[in-house]
């Protein structure tokens, strides 16, 4: 495991070992930060119950650690404010909906009915991936867009006729 991962990162628990792994990662910069960025952002998408406390110490310590994660990169000058939305709106979601209600398909819809844009749908979710697109996508939210989770109940589904397509066999 490297000592710069997510991994290691989950397993400080000391402050000498958090201020190795803060000067490590300042010296390695970009590739390194952007590598721990995405990992951070797919455990925000895989955590369930049973991690939410433990995720809250991690984001904190991630804040005091690197409080100016735009030395790495402009594009991250707000990514901890977008991580402790994600964060909080998904707490929200497994709060709410209990784990028995869980299972199945899931989607997630963007729609503004005051305007002519289309509406956006991600079906076929699962529902942690779900409840974090769900807090995903608050952040960037228009004025009289609704932002909906929703569990497919029932389902058709039907699939074009090969005959009728424009590419040849393979």
């Amino acid at each position: 495991m490297s000592e710069l991962s997510f991994q290691h990162y989950m397993q400080i628990s000391d402050p000498e070992s958090e201020k190795t792994f803060k000067s490590a990662m300042e010296a390695s910069g970009y590739f390194s930060f952007y590598k721990f960025v995405e990992d951070f952002r797919n455990g925000l998408k895989a955590y369930s119950d049973a991690q939410i406390v433990g995720y809250r110490l991690l984001l904190e310590r991630a804040r005091r650690l690197f409080p100016a994660p735009e030395r790495f990169s402009p594009s991250w000058d707000t990514l901890w404010e977008e991580y402790d939305l994600i964060y909080a709106a998904k707490n929200e979601v497994l709060l709410q909906i209990s784990a028995a209600d869980r299972a199945g398909e899931w989607q997630i819809v963007i729609d503004n009915p005051y305007t002519h844009q289309p509406v956006v749908c991600y079906p076929n979710l699962k529902f942690l991936e779900a409840a974090y697109m769900y807090g995903y996508f608050q952040r960037d939210l228009k004025p009289h867009e609704n932002l909906r989770l929703q569990k497919v109940t029932n389902l058709l589904l039907r699939h074009g006729r090969k005959e009728a397509s424009i590419f040849p066999d393979s």
